[in-house]
């Protein structure tokens, strides 16, 4: 996503100077060699299989802190460049601690907040699924993630309030930031997260028979995982024949691939995770992707399907589908696993009625929401605003 906002804003001819805490590295080779688009590096040289990232816990722990150190040494090259060069405004993608925004830029400089997720959500959900979590994993695990995402919702509660901007990935997104942090929604905007259409675009449907429902992302807290176990089993007793195919992993906070032992072998697979590249792979031979999440500021997977030709079940928690022609998209609640199953159905009998008609659908309604070019113009466009009331 990063990339997509850095190519799409330095073809509108933005200058853009991008801060990064790890050490150099390669960039995207489509971002490189552009006069409007620089790279500033830090010094965080955390690494895998070292003493401090052995375990995922341990690694969990000292990633948020060599990327938090890091961060705040990259205070004194902002500075030094704001000198040498004065910002117009300071865009802080992804996270909402402002840990390497210097102090005293604020007020002087418009600072804009792209957050891809909020610690109070966070935090919600792993008290909500506390007993899943203490199937899945130990709980000293639980109890730290616990604590350190109590600090980092306090830390953003306050934060936050310092961006004169914003940017919300979708409307449910917004409303759960102005519920637990109080923002203002004037200062808010909703704009989805861009796609990159190019990896979809001379993909070539191939759904498989039976027609695969594809689970496509973290096997982890908050997605949903046992209720795609009980579409699972709610397919199998109803004789529809469609077969579940779970792919991805957990992160380092949260595993429930356990949860996934109880799917039934008989129309259901596990198939861990996968490397990005074969991902288009597996949308060609979907009928039909499930977004199952309970909290899910926007959800690019669901994104990926529409501009790879899939239909989507998804719940209305997953920002990504709130705009999307419900032609190709069976929008349901959160846990009602019934209303999964329907939707799936419906679905799976479109497909059959007009496949090429619903897959033509769902990669022009990517288009016209998800593209590079029309979601950076939208960002581009609040910028200039609000540079120019400041």
């Amino acid at each position: 996503m990063a990339n997509e906002l850095l190519e799409g804003l330095s073809d509108l001819g933005h200058r853009i100077e991008c801060f990064l805490p790890g050490v150099e590295r390669d960039v995207p080779p489509r971002l490189t060699d552009r006069d409007n688009l620089l790279f500033r590096w830090g010094t965080s040289q955390w690494r895998w299989n070292r003493w401090y990232s052995k375990t995922k816990l341990v690694a969990f722990v000292s990633g948020l802190l060599a990327r938090t150190l890091a961060s705040l040494r990259l205070r004194r090259e902002v500075s030094r460049r704001h000198r040498a060069d004065a910002f117009d405004v300071v865009f802080q993608f992804s996270s909402i601690e402002k840990v390497a925004a210097p102090r005293r830029l604020a007020g002087a400089v418009p600072l804009v907040m792209f957050p891809t997720t909020h610690m109070a959500g966070e935090l919600r959900w792993l008290l909500a699924e506390r007993r899943l979590a203490w199937r899945c994993q130990p709980r000293r695990s639980f109890f730290a993630v616990a604590a350190i995402r109590v600090l980092r919702t306090f830390v953003q509660r306050r934060a936050i309030h310092s961006a004169s901007l914003v940017i919300c990935k979708s409307r449910v997104f917004r409303e759960h930031l102005i519920s637990d942090y109080a923002v203002a929604r004037e200062d808010t905007i909703v704009i989805p997260d861009a796609v990159r259409l190019e990896r979809f675009a001379e993909l070539e449907r191939k759904p498989a028979h039976p027609p695969i429902v594809l689970v496509l992302g973290r096997v982890a807290m908050r997605k949903g995982v046992e209720d795609v176990v009980s579409v699972a089993h709610a397919l199998l007793e109803r004789g529809i024949d469609a077969r579940i195919r779970v792919v991805g992993g957990p992160d380092l906070s949260s595993d429930y691939t356990r949860l996934l032992d109880e799917l039934p072998a008989e129309n259901a697979e596990y198939a861990r995770r996968i490397l990005p590249p074969k991902i288009p792979g597996e949308l060609a031979r979907a009928s039909v992707l499930l977004q199952a999440s309970k909290y899910e500021p926007f959800g690019l997977t669901a994104a990926e399907a529409l501009a790879a030709g899939v239909p989507v079940v998804a719940t209305s928690q997953v920002g990504a589908v709130e705009d999307v022609d419900r032609a190709v998209v069976a929008e349901v609640e959160p846990g009602d696993v019934d209303a999964m199953v329907r939707g799936i159905v419906s679905m799976l009998e479109e497909q059959r009625a007009d496949g090429d008609g619903v897959a033509a659908t769902a990669r022009s309604e990517a288009r016209r929401l998800f593209a590079r070019e029309v979601v950076c113009a939208q960002i581009s466009d609040a910028l200039v605003a609000l540079v120019e009331r400041s």
